[in-house]
């Protein structure tokens, strides 16, 4: 493996790291504001008992379900919030180009369906993960849970696989089936802990514009000091302390702020002895 390519795997997984950290309630999660209270899901974030959040630890959730009137079984593949991973019982159909191809058939999309058709397994890929939305499921009771939709566009059109995560603190309920609504539009539901929202009450205010300058500068910070710290580490062979980009510069940063307090500091003072006593002058 080159420099180049470790150098892009490093990115991407730190980029990654990243978007979870800084904007983790938009990728895969949902802020509600209603009656001076803030629902806030974050689907992807650990909980007891579940360190991945909502995501399944085989690196995907697989169920099947037989045609009523054929008899004929379908097979369902999907991950909440990103692409799904195989370590074992990888899927094996026909038509998996959109999902990673014969040979990595799963690995690129975040759900996928496969159909017994005269005893072969027809693959239809049903979401990517990059078109992801999440909802609540009733507006009028956000404490209930979500729904998160992926679609994807296949040769048979636009299909979607939409799952409703209903809020249970006692445990996992996984989909067991699964309902058909229009050509290739598909829904199921589940029960999890992450499908419950943090309540906090917030007075009729939210987030203020200082607040949410403050939190971008910070993720725009962190993106540029990893971006220098890979580049310098794997392009440059820049090892140690150095690797940091303009160490120089950060290390004066904290004389920097004290010199600048004492300036204002001290002109503060002058001020303050000027208004109390007033102009002086030499005797």
């Amino acid at each position: 493996m080159g420099v180049e390519t470790k150098l892009v795997l490093v990115w991407w997984m730190l980029l990654g790291l990243l978007v979870r950290s800084c904007w983790g309630a938009g990728f895969c999660g949902l802020d509600i504001q209603q009656q001076n209270k803030l629902y806030k899901f974050n689907l992807a974030s650990p909980l007891k008992d579940y360190p991945h959040g909502v995501l399944s630890e085989d690196g995907f959730y697989k169920f099947s379900q037989n045609d009523s009137e054929t008899g004929t079984e379908t097979k369902f593949w999907f991950q909440l919030c990103e692409q799904m991973v195989f370590n074992h019982d990888q899927p094996v159909c026909f038509r998996c180009q959109t999902c990673g191809g014969p040979l990595h058939c799963g690995l690129t999309c975040s759900a996928l369906m496969a159909k017994n058709v005269a005893g072969y397994y027809i693959c239809t890929t049903l979401g990517h993960a990059a078109n992801f939305k999440v909802s609540l499921i009733d507006m009028k009771n956000p404490g209930k849970g979500v729904r998160l939709n992926m679609s994807a566009s296949t040769t048979e059109g636009d299909c979607s696989l939409s799952v409703s995560v209903y809020c249970n603190t006692n445990g996992v309920q996984a989909p067991i089936s699964v309902s058909k609504s229009g050509d290739c539009n598909y829904e199921t539901t589940m029960m999890h802990p992450a499908g419950c929202p943090a309540v906090t009450s917030i007075g009729g205010k939210g987030l203020g514009w200082l607040s949410t300058l403050l939190i971008v500068l910070v993720c725009v910070f962190t993106a540029y000091l990893l971006t220098g710290i890979v580049y310098r580490f794997f392009v440059l062979g820049i090892h140690g302390k150095e690797v940091i980009p303009n160490l120089d510069f950060w290390l004066s940063v904290p004389k920097r702020i004290q010199n600048g307090s004492e300036y204002i500091l001290i002109r503060i003072v002058g001020a303050y002895y000027r208004v109390r006593y007033g102009p002086y002058s030499r005797v």
